[in-house]
């Protein structure tokens, strides 16, 4: 059984003004999650800026989403890392705290070789008895799960179960779904082909977009599940131009801003990254006029 059905949320991790975790609005973008028909909830991952987060920041954020939610959802908490053994010690952490799968991006600037990222991987794996979901991203992390290697994942360990597959390359999509035969649960990672992705079988996506529009984004996976195709085409069509606008700079610049504009006050970004251009502003203020969000 999947971890999930439908659209899963990647969601921010909402700052004060003095840099600090927003806890208190962290729970308030929970039930505006829920409450909007988001099917899961994703912590700690890229759209969360989990690679700016302290250790103690990354384990009470997984351990305060776990308990806010409270099995209204699943929560899936993001503990990869380039490093296996700071891997294995968050993902027994999340296990600890209650999450209900663990989110495992590829190692990122030593990379591996894919008989490392095997190890890397089955080793994490063996370590918890959670469902894990791999995240291929190879834009960045420079690391891509080939679909022979997700295959052989898939078929000698247990508990990994499914894929997050952001790297763009819908051939690729293709070929990992013949090789798993069944063995690995697909998730869109990437807002502007879920479409496409739910085409070869998947699941669903764990999705951007959610953080602005939690119910629209779960209506193109429903749609689809429920045998509306043309339904669910034309939702994923009319939001491609603020799906752009929300990447028309690195994430989670874009929707951090747009999630501003819409008053939800999730404060700013952690460096390196840096307050949006204001051509980029601008456009994404537009596409977001466009569809009602301001």
């Amino acid at each position: 059984m999947a971890i999930f059905e439908g659209a899963g949320v990647a969601i921010v991790t909402p700052m004060k003004e003095n840099g600090e975790v927003n806890f208190e609005k962290l729970g308030e973008l929970l039930d505006f999650q829920i409450e909007n028909g988001t099917d899961s909830i994703i912590i700690c991952g890229t759209t969360g800026e989990a690679s700016t987060l302290s250790l103690e920041e990354h384990i009470e954020c997984i351990r305060y989403a776990v308990a806010h939610v409270n099995k209204r959802v699943p929560l899936i908490a993001g503990t990869g890392s380039n490093c296996t053994k700071t891997a294995i010690s968050l993902s027994k952490q999340a296990m600890k705290d209650g999450a209900d799968g663990l989110l495992l991006v590829t190692p990122y600037y030593n990379k591996a070789t894919q008989n490392g990222l095997i190890r890397h991987f089955t080793e994490i794996a063996k370590a918890v008895d959670l469902p894990i979901i791999l995240y291929n991203i190879p834009g960045r992390t420079g690391c891509n799960i080939r679909p022979e290697t997700a295959a052989y994942l898939a078929k000698n360990v247990e508990n990994i179960v499914a894929m997050k597959e952001a790297t763009g390359d819908i051939s690729q999509v293709s070929h990992t779904v013949q090789l798993c035969e069944g063995a690995l649960d697909i998730y869109s990672g990437n807002d502007d082909y879920i479409v496409p992705i739910l085409s070869l079988g998947g699941k669903g996506v764990i999705s951007v977009l959610s953080n602005v529009l939690p119910k629209e984004t779960h209506d193109i996976v429903a749609k689809y599940l429920a045998g509306d195709t043309k339904g669910s085409l034309e939702l994923q069509l009319k939001y491609i131009p603020l799906i752009k606008a929300l990447f028309c700079e690195v994430n989670p610049i874009p929707v951090k801003t747009a999630m501003n504009m819409m008053g939800l006050g999730v404060g700013g970004l952690r460096a390196p990254l840096t307050e949006m251009e204001e051509t980029h502003t601008n456009l994404l203020r537009a596409e977001m006029q466009k569809v009602g969000l301001i």
